[in-house]
């Protein structure tokens, strides 16, 4: 990359792939919230999410049917921001997340930001 070129991140942090599909956390692709969500409706599925995250953490000395409703309502709100289950890109391209950057196509730019 010869390019001099500032790289999006997230937080400041967090590298983010040249597509806009993912973030990179240690090495490994985390696939980012579908972009054609409307802000409406993705802030009011982040809300939901961090309160499903919060009662997971209140639900640690639970029962195990409060801590599996809990993980369901996590799973469910990734899954409608688009961050787990179906890929939320239209041509054609697999699903990379949680693998290891220098693993995927993504190699190249992951070992260009000097961070693998």
């Amino acid at each position: 990359m010869a390019s001099k070129k500032r790289e999006r991140t997230i937080g400041g942090k967090y590298p983010v792939t040249p597509d806009g599909r993912y973030f990179v956390v240690r090495g490994r692709l985390w696939r980012l919230t579908n972009p054609a969500l409307p802000e409406a409706e993705r802030l009011r599925l982040v809300g939901i999410l961090s309160r499903a995250r919060s009662a997971l953490r209140r639900a640690s000395g639970s029962s195990p049917e409060e801590r599996k409703a809990a993980r369901r309502q996590v799973q469910e709100s990734k899954t409608a921001l688009g961050e787990r289950g179906p890929v939320w890109w239209t041509d054609g391209a697999p699903d990379y997340n949680r693998h290891m950057a220098v693993n995927t196509p993504y190699r190249e730019w992951f070992e260009a930001l000097g961070a693998g």
